[in-house]
């Protein structure tokens, strides 16, 4: 599937709204960027694989329990986002480079990758099918 701009101008919006709403504690924006039945996984540094958290209900239960042990402010930044076709929706892969102040003091916690595999739904929005997520370092 060749994407056009617009496609990946949506597409990039996602990325973006999913992170916006986990820095600003969203639940509702956040849990309207995943599809009902998507998926996600994570590796930190290497270590074993977490999940798959299957369903949309199990991640946001992921999501909301993160943030409840979080005393810091995040920024989760997404940059160098390039797209490829895939069987399942369209491929995205992209950076993150994760930010927290707490205490007025600003810090990098960690970097990585995102692999998102995305789709449109009947009424034509872009949701995250299925994100795995590779962290460069445990924080």
């Amino acid at each position: 599937m060749k994407l056009g701009v617009e496609a990946k101008l949506e597409i990039h919006e996602l990325l973006s709204r999913a992170s916006y709403a986990y820095d600003s504690r969203d639940l509702a924006m956040l849990e309207s960027c995943f599809a009902e039945d998507a998926s996600l996984t994570m590796r930190i540094a290497g270590g074993d694989l977490a999940g798959p958290f299957a369903g949309r209900k199990a991640i946001m239960e992921l999501m909301s329990g993160s943030m409840a042990a979080q005393t810091d402010v995040r920024r989760h930044v997404v940059s160098n986002i390039f797209f490829e076709d895939s069987e399942e929706g369209v491929r995205v892969n992209s950076f993150l480079t994760l930010i927290a102040t707490e205490d007025a003091s600003t810090s990098l916690l960690t970097t990585g990758v995102y692999q998102d595999t995305v789709a449109r739904d009947e009424a034509g929005d872009w949701h995250l099918l299925a994100r795995h997520i590779e962290l460069d370092n445990a924080y």
